[in-house]
């Protein structure tokens, strides 16, 4: 083993940071320093040049020993976990051999850590260090070098066991199932049993494995599927066919319901798919039929126990689920949320902020949200899917129960995953599988982790054993699941002749799971070669190859006819795959292990999933009372300041910049409002194609601490709270709505599994029937309870019954889209309340009662669906006439909170009335459903009229107008009760996500991005342009009909290809698709282009630096470096490299004529991914993209996490000065800014785009090709028409090449 010391680790704040929380362990830690190290595994010693190779491909300085440990210094290394292979490792490895470094097997990464100490540190101490610097999910602590050498060592595989019956079966399996962690209730313990001893043999521990996982409550819903007695008296159905029901009375649409891996309903009867050919590599328009699938999951026990790779692995498997809907579908948009106790974020700790204790198996809340969040973007972000819509609340509170007071909260978080993707009409249906097709694994390899899973997430966390729980937490890698989606997209684009026959994601389980199912639902069974399983960790057993849950894998029934040609797809994505086996006739299954020559599964189908017993739940129902509200002595202001300190209200900037929202260009509608980008908005909405202006909406609703005062109607106002969310968007009507309904609950906890009945029972048989409304999809997860000791006594938090309904719908014109932004600029408008509570004001379960340490005893509720539905329906009428400036649900924080965000949004104050109502507080805090529209003064009359027809014209009513000052005014019984102005309410409301991105990113950026908040005198995002976006000046190239060839470039990873294609094919280009490997191979010659665009991503998931290891890829391949460079220096080229392709380029500027002066680019200044519109000047430069645009001002998308321009060879000013500054960022005032978020990443004088000296070939690091079209803009000038001002860019090209 080579060891390579790399470059420094941690950043200054960063460094500090850690440093002040080790030497709260032990003072005597007087320093800290962290540096990269490479542990590199070569098959045999490198040479020379092969060193110097490798030295320079990792960029390391140098390579040496690690010091040892002395009396004064502690060193210690943290390297991957013994027995894996990291995600990191598998890339950086692949990048290596690409390079010509075949000789390195694998190369691993860790950090050295060096602590100066000023007396030795006591075992206490060391252990508590090594807490800190490691992670025990995923990291090794090695305090030598020599120990780092087991990394690559291989152990023996591991023996399958076998559990002996013997003359007491019952006892056997009872003892391997608290042995193996099963969570097998009884009656499956005597059904085993039974079915063994028939069997006449012992099984072994894979069999008892894989029946439990395919068996849990996380994958048979046994709980929804079981008969219900409810204080002795029987029910007649099932949760789940209370559930069904609603499909039964609204089936209109749903192609697919209750047994693919997501729900489908049907799109619009034609849309413009962009997408290469089927079988080629040429883009493509082409008219189809495109369907709408949905998908929302909970990821909730891996999330409490490690949140990062709990969210990231949530949110990696719900695209899975998409992906692997029918024979293959294209994951879109999706949206996230997050629920967990009371934060204490210190320093900011709120009064109603109650320490109640936690096990110490589980991550705080505040590390949760601290954590979880950045694994589930960066998943996101990494795969290539926009998140667009979430939630988050906080909740912990001590309650009356039905044995006295306990405590109601999240220890168990919520994590939800969701989202909405197209399948082609002809790859709805999964196809029968015949005898003898292909089975195959698709994706990453076998690792040791998350074993359990399906079983470890129904029991209640504290109820299993702990090294049980950490062994079920699983890891992402999502480049390799892009890898795996390309193949997907490939193989649907050839339609009717898919060599996919059916498709199933590898979740809980894992291919214990997945390969029974998939075979099962054809009415097939097996024969399976457990060592055909590609496998990273040769020691594993048996029962870990078949059970574990590695993530980022597919199984796959092949058509036999056509496997050659799924692997040659298989092969150019560089995606592992590999045929484990084949379906049989018989209904049978087996799976083999030639290595140890033992069967390790051989089973008849009907045994696995069959009908084992039903279970039975014989419940009562708990009798809680609850006290009035206490108002008196609850002070206005101090209200108005708690309630908008409240997570749940407070403002979810911190959530939202962390993602990206733009990736695919088909995003029309983000959480950001306005030209001040407020994070506001009540629905996400994206667009069906390139082309038009129908699409797809969603949007999130629930309300949980109302179950604990009224359970039905908790459920009737998640319902109708995304409704009213929804209701922003253009649906066509109310029926065309379909809702995913995710249910968590405490089952066993006294009284929750009756009120959970009751819930489903009052949405399943009453509310969705009557607003017809269906819900094919959705998912539960029935162990949201947290148990510990603590001193001898049994602690417990218990989750109120939560219901979150996502709510998916088309869209017919996504311009009609309405947001919170108050309109300035309409004359005389006024404001409407319309009131769904009707005027009862119930505070029971609110923000406000909450901030005060109270429940309530009243909760608001939907008491008459036909309500919603008027409301719904006549918004849909009101915004159709185009009557409707602005629009905002009234939800957590009620109509005070409603009325903030607008204001916020618009940037102005109210002047607010309520009239003489009976309570102030009630009026201004209840949480009853409604909404506040803005509507212009000369047409509120028609506007009351309309609500009227549609019975609602007692419950609306005007309720104030815009202020002539920037304060909130509200008025109550002809006093004025409240004014504050809106700057000082807007620093209240985003104060919370300040001090959460501060203590998460550097704070410096965190403080800058405050002290500007809201500010007065920030005249927000405009354009300045000094030319007509609407002129086509390649039209009369066009017209010629010849279009030249541009090589849309691809390296594993990439994901931005599509957006930059339509874009170049907008502008009269043929775009084609090139991957790295069609160039490496031979199998493309860029000598056939005129143009080279290389697009946004993560390459290599940004390993070896943000394109660095796709630059390698290139300049240390011959063949790929000589395509590359004569491309280069041809006088007839051009070339682009945006994000991800700007960072590539400027790595490889050594072979592009008049590039020497580009930068490289680094870590943003925040150390974290930034997703935002911002303002940037277009500068004068030879750039043949930015002709005629010079002098511009335009509003663009930013998201990376390494676009800091960094001038190695040369300074920022004198490339300025030269003249070779493309782009840079400014302020709202047109003012070059180094400031914080206005520039995203740090740069020097806001460079963020540069060209070479002839200027051919331009870098930038902002994504224009994400905003051709004006609706692809969250906020743009509403005066702009179809084409924004971005579309010149590529014109211009398409001018230059004449």
């Amino acid at each position: 083993m080579l060891l390579v010391q790399g470059h420094g680790a941690l950043s200054e704040f960063r460094r500090s940071r850690l440093l002040a929380r080790l030497q709260a362990v032990d003072p005597a830690i007087g320093d800290l320093s962290a540096r990269f190290v490479y542990f590199v595994y070569p098959v045999r010693a490198l040479d020379e040049s092969q060193q110097a190779r490798l030295m320079q491909v990792l960029e390391a300085p140098r390579a040496a020993p690690v010091t040892e440990p002395s009396g004064e210094v502690l060193e210690w290394l943290v390297a991957p976990r013994l027995g894996t292979i990291s995600p990191w490792a598998s890339k950086a490895s692949d990048i290596l051999h690409h390079c010509g470094l075949e000789v390195v097997e694998r190369v691993e990464r860790g950090i050295s850590y060096r602590l100066d100490l000023s007396a030795p540190l006591g075992a206490a101490a060391l252990a508590a260090l090594r807490e800190a610097l490691h992670d025990r999910m995923t990291e090794t602590v090695f305090e030598s070098a020599d120990e780092a050498l087991a990394l690559f060592g291989e152990a023996r595989p591991a023996p399958l066991g076998h559990v002996a019956l013997g003359e007491q079966p019952l006892a056997a399996l009872r003892a391997a199932n608290a042995q193996l962690g099963l969570a097998l209730s009884d009656d499956e313990i005597e059904y085993l049993a039974e079915n063994y001893v028939a069997l006449g043999r012992n099984p072994t521990d894979a069999e008892l494995m894989m029946f439990a996982q395919a068996n849990s409550e996380h994958c048979r819903h046994k709980i929804f599927n079981a008969s219900w007695v409810i204080d002795g008296q029987p029910q007649d159905k099932s949760l789940f066919e209370m559930i069904r029901n609603t499909y039964r009375h609204a089936p209109e649409g749903i192609l697919s319901a209750y047994h693919d891996n997501s729900a489908v309903f049907a799109g619009p009867p034609v849309v413009v798919r962009f997408a290469p050919e089927a079988g080629g590599t040429r883009y493509q328009p082409t008219r189809e039929t495109v369907h709408t699938c949905i998908k929302v999951e909970t990821h909730n026990h891996p999330t409490a126990i490690s949140p990062f790779p709990g969210a990231a692995t949530g949110a990696g498997g719900e695209i899975r689920d998409e992906g692997a809907t029918g024979r293959g579908a294209r994951p879109k948009a999706g949206l996230t949320g997050f629920t967990v106790s009371n934060l204490r974020i210190p320093g900011f700790e709120q009064p109603w902020e109650q320490d109640y204790g936690k096990p110490g198996r589980i991550v705080a809340a505040l590390d949760i949200m601290i954590e979880g969040p950045i694994g589930g973007a960066s998943f996101n972000n990494e795969f290539g899917r926009p998140g667009i819509a979430g939630f988050f609340r906080t909740y912990e509170q001590m309650v009356a129960g039905p044995g006295g007071n306990e405590v109601r909260g999240y220890h168990k978080p919520i994590m939800l995953a969701g989202g909405v993707g197209a399948v082609r009409a002809d790859q709805v249906d999964k196809q029968p599988i015949p005898a003898g097709a292909q089975v195959v694994v698709l994706g990453g390899p076998a690792m040791q982790i998350g074993l359990g899973g399906g079983a470890a997430s129904s029991m209640a966390t504290g109820a299993s054993d702990e090294l049980l729980d950490f062994a079920s937490v699983q890891r992402s890698n999502p480049e390799m699941e892009r890898r795996c989606q390309e193949v997907i997209d490939r193989c649907a684009a050839m339609g009717a002749d898919s060599p996919v026959l059916s498709i199933h994601d590898v979740g809980a389980g894992g291919l214990s799971n997945a390969v029974p199912e998939l075979i099962n639902d054809a009415g097939r069974g097996g024969r399976f070669e457990l060592r055909a399983i590609p496998n990273d960790e040769p020691g594993m057993s048996p029962l870990a190859i078949w059970c574990n849950e590695a993530q980022e894998r597919y199984v796959l029934a092949i058509d036999s006819d056509r496997l050659d040609t799924f692997t040659a797809l298989c092969e150019r994505e560089r995606c592992p795959y590999a045929v484990i086996g084949e379906a049989t006739a018989e209904q049978r299954l087996v799976v083999g292990d030639a290595l140890l020559e033992e069967t390790v599964v051989d089973m008849p189908m009907e045994v696995l999933l069959g009908k084992p017993p039903k279970m039975l739940r014989e419940v009562h129902r708990a009798q809680v009372v609850h006290t009035p509200p206490r108002l008196d002595g609850i002070e206005l202001g101090e209200a108005v300041r708690r309630v908008l300190c409240l997570p749940t209200v407070a403002s979810k900037g911190f959530l939202i910049t962390i993602g990206d929202r733009t990736v695919g260009g088909l995003v029309a509608r983000d959480q950001m409002v306005g030209p001040w980008q407020v994070p506001v908005a009540d629905v996400g909405v994206t667009l069906s194609d390139f082309y038009g202006y129908t699409g797809e909406a969603m949007a999130i609703g629930e309300r949980p601490p109302l179950a604990l005062l009224n359970p039905a109607a908790s459920g009737r106002m998640a319902i109708g709270e995304a409704l009213t969310n929804l209701a922003a968007a253009d649906v066509p009507r109310l029926g065309d709505v379909r809702l995913s309904a995710n249910w968590m609950a405490a089952a066993g906890h006294p009284g929750e599994d009756a009120a959970l009945y009751e819930t489903v029972r009052a949405v399943g048989e009453a509310l969705c029937p009557a607003l017809g409304i269906a819900i094919p999809v959705g998912k539960d997860s029935m162990s949201m309870k947290t148990v510990w000791q603590e001193s001898g006594k049994t602690r417990s938090v218990t989750a109120p019954l939560s219901l979150i309904v996502s709510a998916f719908a088309p869209v017919e014109d996504v311009r009609r889209t309405l947001t919170p932004q108050l309109r300035t600029d309409a004359g005389d408008t006024d404001l409407v309340l319309v009131d769904l509570g009707k005027g009862r004001d119930r505070l029971g379960g609110s923000a406000l009662l909450q901030v005060y340490g109270q429940l309530g005893h009243q909760a608001p509720d939907l008491d008459t669906p036909d309500t919603l539905r008027g409301f719904f329906e006549s918004i849909q009428s009101l915004n159709r006439d185009g009557r409707l400036l602005a629009y905002h649900d009234r939800s957590d924080g009620g109509l005070l909170a409603t009325l903030c965000e607008m204001a916020f949004a618009g940037h102005c104050g109210l002047d607010v009335d309520l009239g003489d109502v009976r309570d102030p507080l009630a009026s201004l805090f209840s949480e009853e459903l409604g909404a506040v529209i803005q509507v212009r003064h000369a047409d509120v009359d028609e506007a009351l009229m309309t609500l009227e027809e549609y019975g609602l014209g007692h419950h609306a009513r005007i309720i104030g107008t815009l202020a002539d000052d920037d304060a909130l005014h509200i008025r109550a019984g002809g006093r004025e009760i409240y004014r504050e102005t809106r700057v000082a309410l807007q620093r209240l409301w985003g104060e919370t996500s300040y001090r959460m991105q501060a203590l998460r990113d550097n704070p410096d950026c965190a403080e800058q991005e405050f002290a500007g908040l809201g500010a007065a005198d920030d005249p927000g995002l405009f354009a300045r342009l000094g030319f007509d976006p609407d002129e086509d000046v390649a039209a009369p190239y066009i017209a010629r009909g010849v279009r030249p060839r541009v090589a849309v470039l691809r390296e594993q990873g990439v994901n931005g290809q599509i957006e930059m294609a339509v874009s170049f094919h907008r502008a009269g280009f043929e775009a084609v698709d090139v991957h790295m490997s069609d160039i490496i191979e031979g199998r493309t010659d860029l000598a056939d282009f005129r143009g080279l665009a290389a697009g946004g991503g993560f390459s290599y998931g940004d390993v070896l630096g943000a394109g660095g290891g796709w630059a390698k890829s290139i300049l240390f391949n011959p063949r790929a470096r000589d395509a590359f460079e004569a491309f280069f220096k041809r006088e007839d080229t051009f070339g682009i490299g945006l994000c991800n392709g700007c960072q590539m380029m400027s790595q490889i500027k050594s072979l592009i004529p008049g590039a020497d002066h580009w930068p490289r680019f680094e870590r943003n200044a925040s150390e974290q991914f930034e997703g935002r519109l911002t303002l940037v000047e277009v500068m004068p430069s030879p750039s043949i993209l930015f002709e005629g645009m010079q002098g511009a001002v335009l509003p663009i998308v930013v998201s990376h996490g390494e676009g800091r321009s960094h001038f190695v060879d040369n300074t920022a000013e004198a490339v300025s000065r030269a003249g070779l500054v493309t782009l840079r960022y400014v302020d709202h005032h047109g003012r070059p800014t180094e400031a914080y978020p206005e520039n995203p990443n740090g740069s020097p004088l806001g460079i963020t785009g540069l060209c070479s000296a002839d200027g051919r070939f331009t870098i930038m690091m902002p994504h224009p090709e994400r905003t051709f079209r004006s609706v692809q803009y969250s906020w743009c000038p509403p005066e702009w028409n179809e084409d924004s001002p971005w579309l010149r860019l590529f014109r211009n090209a398409r001018v230059w090449v004449g």
